[in-house]
């Protein structure tokens, strides 16, 4: 049973990112948010995982990896339940626009980012915690230390009002960006999913 979760969670975020990225693409808004309503399941689930098979040495860095997983789904969970209800169901003022619309880059994205920024330190130290047994365990571990790189500009672009600028102009920046994460983070989904699905794990 743990095997069989932890590769179902790793095929959700496979699988969620991919229609992300898709998504993204095709310019389906609503799609965008529903897929990142699942994908915090997903990564629970693989993060659990990996968890699991932690060694007692390492244990103190799968924990912290497990529970800043449940802070990122927490947040981020907020971020999109409210595209998804709240903003897609009601007429909204200005004001409350402002702050609830996701594409605005006002306060409810910036909750998003940093939700992205609990994943990339959570991914990190997971990554510590993971021992790489094979050359596909060892592309894992570094895809998921070096994923915690994302944490510090989750955290402090936000403060720059970089975001509300990007929002304001008709570039595609802030798209452009999303789908080189969705690049970086597939492999991460496949690669768990192979992982979990060895013999004996």
């Amino acid at each position: 049973m743990n095997r069989i979760t932890a590769k179902t969670g790793s095929a959700i975020v496979t699988l969620t990112v991919f229609l992300f990225a898709v998504f993204i693409l095709t310019k389906f808004s609503l799609g965008q948010y529903f897929v990142c309503l699942l994908l915090p399941l997903g990564f629970i689930m693989m993060t659990a995982g990996l968890h699991h098979e932690s060694a007692d040495d390492r244990r103190v860095p799968a924990i912290i990896g497990l529970v800043l997983s449940g802070v990122y789904a927490v947040t981020v969970m907020l971020v999109y339940f409210s595209q998804c209800t709240t903003v897609s169901n009601e007429e909204l003022s200005e004001q409350a626009s402002r702050i609830l619309v996701f594409g605005r880059g006002g306060l409810i994205f910036n909750y998003d980012l940093l939700g992205y920024g609990m994943m990339a330190l959570s991914t990190f130290f997971t990554g510590l915690a993971f021992k790489a047994e094979d050359k596909p365990d060892k592309w894992l571990k570094w895809l998921l230390i070096i994923h915690g790189a994302f944490f510090p500009g989750c955290i402090i672009m936000p403060m720059t009002g970089m975001f509300i600028n990007m929002s304001e102009s008709s570039g595609g920046g802030g798209n452009i960006a999303l789908l080189i994460w969705c690049v970086y983070f597939l492999p991460i989904g496949v690669l768990a999913f192979g992982h979990f699905g060895k013999t004996g794990k």
